[in-house]
């Protein structure tokens, strides 16, 4: 079997060692190298290494609409092309090269949280579980049948970057069961997505970081999690603004204005919201690493007694 790889980040490297275990990847597609660090030196992404280090032909198009593109995927003559948060859209066109067209694994249980960023939204919206769909590719965001899935729980102390990184195992894991069976013969079955139940996981924001006092603690703390390793949720905490790694929300009633900081010690900061409080457990300040709310305080004594 032929297989064409298309992935950019972190996530999508599972995947295609998982899809290139028998050899079959016959190229790999990436997006092109970007400025990174404090240098802003281009950097080759995740998926591109991982090739490299495989001895796999990569290409980096800057899009698969021009034709010259689309005639250099359809020389290679492809059974299958495997995309994992590509970041680049694929035209009906290039769906249609492939001789079992295109699948793609999506980090959510479609149809709930179509779109960019499934992993932050679902722990944000307190989702209790999340997974990863085999979904065969269509023309539309996140439309197209499902193949094949796999569930998992979230866990209420789960960060975007804990479930991030077992939800790209899980898809590994589909993706190999999927290519099992299309190697034997049996390919999977599509399965059409329900009309209802849908819901869109937009693009993340950085401005979505600061955190607004006067929403619910509940709704902060997951806002807190959701945002680990990036955008960061960040807040003004007696006067200076912290970005805030570790959080949790605390049933307290209180009478005092959202943002005020109603006690301070060795076990976090407790900042008043709209409902209850929320426990700030570690932080970081302007130009320092993160560390626990008590590393803190030995350099903000005059909070203690607050």
């Amino acid at each position: 079997m032929k297989i064409v790889f298309a992935g950019t980040p972190d996530f999508a490297v599972p995947s295609l060692r998982a899809a290139a275990r028998h050899n079959e990847v016959i190229a790999v597609y990436t997006q092109p190298d970007r400025p990174a660090g404090r240098g802003r030196g281009l950097a080759a992404s995740p998926v591109k290494l991982e090739a490299v280090k495989r001895g796999i032909p990569v290409l980096q198009p800057e899009t698969l609409k021009h034709p010259d593109s689309q005639a250099a995927l359809r020389q290679m003559a492809p059974d299958i092309m495997i995309v994992v948060a590509y970041g680049l859209i694929l035209p009906r066109a290039v769906l249609e090269i492939p001789r079992f067209g295109c699948w793609n694994v999506h980090a959510s249980l479609l149809p709930r949280w179509r779109g960019a960023a499934p992993i932050q939204r679902a722990i944000e919206a307190g989702d209790a579980e999340s997974g990863v769909c085999l979904m065969q590719m269509e023309a539309g965001l996140d439309t197209g049948p499902v193949l094949l899935r796999q569930v998992t729980p979230i866990a209420d102390t789960d960060t975007g970057g804990q479930l991030h990184d077992r939800l790209a195992e899980l898809g590994a894991q589909v993706l190999a069961d999927g290519l099992g069976l299309l190697r034997a013969g049996m390919r999977p079955v599509p399965t059409p997505q329900p009309a209802g139940g849908v819901t869109y996981a937009h693009k993340l924001d950085k401005a979505e970081a600061r955190l607004d006092w006067q929403q619910p603690a509940e709704v902060l703390a997951r806002k807190v999690r959701a945002f680990v390793p990036w955008p960061i949720a960040e807040g003004v905490v007696a006067g200076e603004r912290l970005r805030i790694h570790g959080a949790v929300a605390l049933e307290l009633r209180h009478q005092a204005a959202p943002g005020t900081l109603l006690m301070a010690s060795k076990q976090g900061l407790d900042i008043a919201c709209g409902q209850g409080a929320l426990r700030l457990r570690t932080v970081q300040r302007e130009g320092g690493k993160a560390i626990t709310a008590a590393d803190y305080l030995n350099a903000r004594r005059d909070l203690i007694s607050a």
